[in-house]
């Protein structure tokens, strides 16, 4: 069974920086596009941040230049590097990975759990 696990994230004062990061975990055959996501109380869900298994980038428009994102094909791991963090930025974020299981050719949308990121002023 294919899982995205989540870890980092925490606390972190404004104008601090915190890393995400993201293992696809199971028997994964093909390995796509990776992002993050995130959610704040009352708001919907926005892209932070997207990267295809050839390391083309996208960013969300509040987070570019202050946030990258990376990923090792090999190891199935995709990291968020947050840098000079606000307050704004406090939310739930979600990793999410479009990839093929094993025993698969059809690719499938996958969710991590969410973790929180909290930036206080």
């Amino acid at each position: 069974q294919v899982r995205l696990v989540e870890s980092g994230g925490g606390l972190v004062q404004a104008g601090g920086s915190l890393g995400l990061s993201c293992a696809a975990s199971g028997s994964v055959f093909r390995l796509g596009a990776m992002a993050w996501y995130r959610q704040a109380p009352g708001k919907q869900r926005e892209l932070v941040a997207h990267i295809t298994s050839t390391g083309t980038t996208n960013y969300g428009d509040s987070v570019k230049g202050r946030f990258t994102i990376s990923v090792d094909n090999a190891l199935k791991v995709a990291d968020l590097q947050m840098n000079r963090l606000k307050p704004e930025d406090t939310a739930v974020y979600y990793c999410y990975s479009i990839l093929t299981p094993v025993g698969s050719e059809i690719p499938k949308d996958y969710w991590g759990q969410g973790i929180q990121v909290t930036v206080s002023s």
